[in-house]
């Protein structure tokens, strides 16, 4: 009995030793600088919600918090980098509806989307906008939908990129309203703007920040926000739900932060607290609004369970609308 009790003993003592490191890095953490990833180029939506966290998180974490630019696949680069960092909170990711909706038509990933990641914090949601050139007859989508299954496939919409949110988003209209649209991908917004502009294209879904200045100055017509409510900074264009035509059809775009799976769970605890503080102060709040960005925030379970959503949503969308993998 006294050997049994002895070997057991030891063990413990094992186990505290081998859980000691684990547990003083965590208590000390962050002692070192902080990575975000960001999937998509400087200036985009995913760049800018990320500098303006990074700057509050560095504040209030007093360790360097560093924005790195990994470009490439829809984003899907980046995520391999987060996926195959170190389990220490130290290397984390800007996550976005493009990233998930990439997910569902990519068959060549490398790593699991849904089993890869630790979920740390939504940040917050964006609207997008229907619109078509400032002389196309249709004022509203109800308009639009009726020139649509007049002439089907006749209606072009654009977007920037196969695979993008824009894309799927319009793919969510054309099921719901049970019309045929033709998709003409283009490599970028500004390139998709352009072709709308130019005539190339009948309309475009996008982010109410892409497309509000052209709003403004009376070049493009805005027949709808995607979201269920009002957007802010648009308030007099209605939601395509007000046309009465498209029941329950409500899309966002979204950023979040994120990790890698295996994480200690205390170090994703302090991210959320950090991320959450930051979201409470005035000054981050109106920087995200001018961004275009309702500041949301969530628990990391909240977020987790928000992104598995959104991969089972956006794959049947895939599904109906016969998008094949590539």
């Amino acid at each position: 009995m006294g050997h049994r009790f002895l070997k057991a003993a030891m063990l413990g003592l094992v186990a505290l030793s081998l859980n000691a490191p684990a547990q003083a890095q965590t208590s000390d953490y962050p002692n070192k600088p902080i990575r975000i990833i960001v999937s998509f180029g400087p200036g985009g939506g995913a760049d800018i919600i990320g500098r303006i966290i990074a700057q509050s998180m560095q504040e209030k974490m007093g360790q360097a918090v560093v924005i790195e630019n990994k470009p490439g696949a829809a984003g899907t680069l980046g995520n391999e980098v987060v996926a195959n960092a170190d389990k220490d909170g130290y290397t984390l990711g800007i996550m976005t509806a493009g990233q998930i909706i990439a997910a569902t038509v990519s068959k060549s990933l490398r790593y699991d989307m849904l089993n890869a990641f630790d979920a740390v914090s939504l940040i917050g949601t964006a609207s997008l906008m229907a619109v078509v050139r400032a002389d196309y007859p249709a004022n509203n989508v109800k308009e639009l939908i009726a020139i649509a299954k007049k002439e089907p496939g006749k209606v072009v919409f654009a977007s920037p990129g196969f695979g993008a949110t824009q894309h799927f988003a319009a793919e969510l209209f054309k099921q719901t309203a049970g019309v045929n649209m033709l998709h003409v991908p283009y490599k970028s917004s500004p390139q998709a703007i352009t072709a709308v502009l130019g005539g190339e294209v009948t309309v475009l879904f996008d982010t109410v920040s892409a497309l509000i200045g052209q709003v403004q100055g009376g070049q493009l017509k805005a027949l709808a926000v995607t979201g269920k409510d009002r957007f802010y900074a648009v308030p007099d264009v209605p939601t395509a739900i007000e046309s009465g035509v498209l029941p329950g059809y409500d899309v966002t775009t979204w950023y979040g932060v994120f990790t890698t799976r295996g994480t200690p769970p205390a170090v994703i605890a302090k991210l959320n607290k950090v991320i959450k503080d930051s979201l409470a102060e005035e000054v981050v709040r109106k920087r995200l609004e001018t961004a275009g960005i309702v500041v949301q925030g969530s628990t990391p379970q909240e977020f987790a369970k928000f992104q598995s959503d959104e991969f089972t949503r956006w794959n049947k969308v895939r599904e109906a609308g016969n998008i094949a993998q590539q």
